[in-house]
């Protein structure tokens, strides 16, 4: 199975996915965490971040991710770049995917701004900022949307994914029982 989180830089993806694979993993031993910045620093690092390099990116992780799913592995994705075309490969070659919005507003990501991405495109020292300068393409129909007015933590969040897949939630409802 693939559950592929996305969503701005900033939106919680690698925080809320992160949370659940450490929470998780003791009784979920088959669940594994691709998160697409570690994955750039370990196997991309010949990759910039304009949209054909971002494109070249996820394409890395869609085939890696479908390779651990094929192996039956439970597959977490944090990935903030996506498009209509990458999408629907993940629904044509993964029989068992779920996609997650995380969907948090351009605004309150660049007021939490983590990384501090959002203030160096401001004073002009970066550029290939998706929602700035490349398209933000939100999925169109999501199977799960996190709203963060109605999951404002990340263990809300977690918990939402983690009822959307019943591996995971019998795992969560044993930890939070």
């Amino acid at each position: 199975m693939v559950i592929w989180v996305t969503g701005l830089s900033g939106a919680g993806k690698t925080t809320v996915c992160r949370l659940l694979y450490e929470r998780l993993k003791p009784a979920v031993p088959e669940l594994v965490l691709l998160d697409g910045d570690a994955i750039r620093e370990s196997l991309s690092t010949d990759l910039g971040f304009d949209e054909p390099d971002r494109v070249r990116q996820i394409t890395r992780v869609q085939r890696l991710a479908k390779l651990l799913s094929d192996q039956h592995l439970i597959v977490l994705v944090a990935v903030v770049y996506a498009n209509p075309d990458l999408l629907e490969w993940n629904r044509t070659h993964n029989p068992l995917y779920l996609e997650v919005l995380m969907d948090t507003s351009l605004d309150v990501v660049q007021r939490r701004d983590p990384k501090g991405l959002y203030g160096r495109i401001a004073r002009g020292e970066t550029r290939d900022v998706v929602g700035i300068d490349i398209p933000w393409n939100p999925p169109t129909r999501p199977d799960l949307v996190i709203d963060p007015d109605r999951c404002p933590t990340p263990p809300a969040a977690a918990a939402a994914i983690a009822r959307a897949v019943p591996r995971l939630a019998d795992a969560w409802s044993a930890l939070h029982a």
